[in-house]
């Protein structure tokens, strides 16, 4: 089985990190791809390292006519039984030919770009749910979830960003976005003396959070990261996760948080919503509520048998549906299902053909 995966996402992002993870496991399960990326140097080195070569393209606009024909080009060289397309810019470019070509969506995407597929994968059960009241059938909309490594890593050094060794630790993890609602997070904090907060991320708002935390008086013990690649290290150093997203499909960062026994507080978007059993595996708390959200992280900083419970029963929760193992099955299970009903259709076609009328008449 031959499979060739196509990314143009952007410089930064949560599906842009999944894609690297997942074509370095498939990899290490033995499936053999080929891997066409945007061009972006960190992003080809990550995967050379683990033993891909991509292919870089420039994936550019409506205008930008060199792309297409490029893949193309790599399609007909390599032959693939399926093409894999991520999101809407690789999908729209991708064409059409002798494969099965299936879409990974991360979000509630215009299913204008999708309609060539043979199959989509949502990364959960409401994006898969949406596909189907979209249009598409059952058996060619499927959920495969999300992994995160499950190594404990060794936490951040606290000292290198000025972060007092016994002071209560917050993290969060995330674009500096609206949708991310960190201005709920900054106000939260102005309600838990002492504890400091490290955002990792970066985006549109960063000057105007960096001035919310000011007027909000909790800038002296707030840090803004930036984009970090070092996610594990920053959740092992911390002593609650916080996700303060309004809108979150999946909440991948809860898993990641799970993955590091770190416990998690998130609003009660949809992902983090489905994900997490309320006072079991985190904490919940409404959607823009920052009395609520500054109660609930007192709570866990305050109460350690209360914290260590919840971490625990969270890393039982990654290993349950989360590990690289359990997801790879999946996906190559997948794989070999497409493909089985593909060729089951091709088959039927042809035997079709050969039982047709105006065939007999022509013999």
């Amino acid at each position: 089985m031959r499979v060739l995966q196509v990314m143009a996402g952007a410089e930064f992002g949560g599906a842009e990190a999944f894609f690297v993870r997942l074509v370095l496991a498939l990899s290490r399960a033995g499936l053999k791809q080929r891997v066409v990326i945007r061009e972006h140097p960190a992003r080809a080195q990550a995967l050379k390292a683990g033993g891909i070569e991509p292919v870089e393209l420039a994936f550019g606009g409506l205008l930008e006519w060199r792309t297409p024909g490029a893949l193309k080009k790599e399609i007909a060289a390599y032959r693939p039984d399926i093409v894999m397309t991520w999101m809407n810019r690789a999908t729209h470019k991708c064409p059409a030919g002798n494969f099965v070509h299936v879409a990974r969506l991360g979000g509630y995407y215009d299913l204008k770009y999708y309609r060539k597929c043979d199959h989509l994968i949502a990364n959960t059960e409401d994006i898969r749910d949406y596909l189907v009241a979209g249009g598409w059938s059952g058996e060619r909309a499927h959920h495969l979830p999300n992994f995160v490594a499950g190594e404990k890593a060794e936490p951040a050094p606290r000292k290198r960003f000025y972060t007092p060794e016994g002071a209560p630790l917050v993290v969060a993890l995330g674009r500096l976005h609206e949708n991310k609602a960190f201005d709920v997070l900054l106000e939260a904090m102005a309600r838990v003396p002492d504890a400091y907060l490290w955002i990792a991320g970066d985006g549109p708002l960063r000057q105007e959070l960096e001035q919310k935390a000011e007027a909000l008086a909790v800038k002296p013990r707030t840090r803004f990261l930036g984009w970090r690649e070092d996610t594990a290290a920053l959740l092992a150093a911390a002593d609650v996760f916080v996700c303060p997203s309004r809108h979150e499909p999946l909440g991948n960062v809860v898993i990641e948080a799970w993955a590091q026994g770190v416990p998690v507080i998130a609003a009660d978007s949809y992902g983090p919503g489905t994900l997490i059993d309320n006072w079991e595996t985190g904490i919940l708390v409404p959607v823009d509520d920052t009395a609520t959200m500054g109660k609930a992280i007192r709570n866990l900083l305050e109460d350690d048998k209360l914290s260590r419970r919840i971490a625990r029963q969270g890393r039982q929760a990654y290993k349950n549906d989360f590990t690289e193992k359990k997801v790879v099955v999946q996906y190559m299970d997948f794989f070999e299902s497409v493909l089985e009903r593909s060729e089951e259709r091709r088959v039927g076609k042809e035997c079709r053909s050969r039982w047709s009328p105006y065939h007999s008449k022509k013999k």
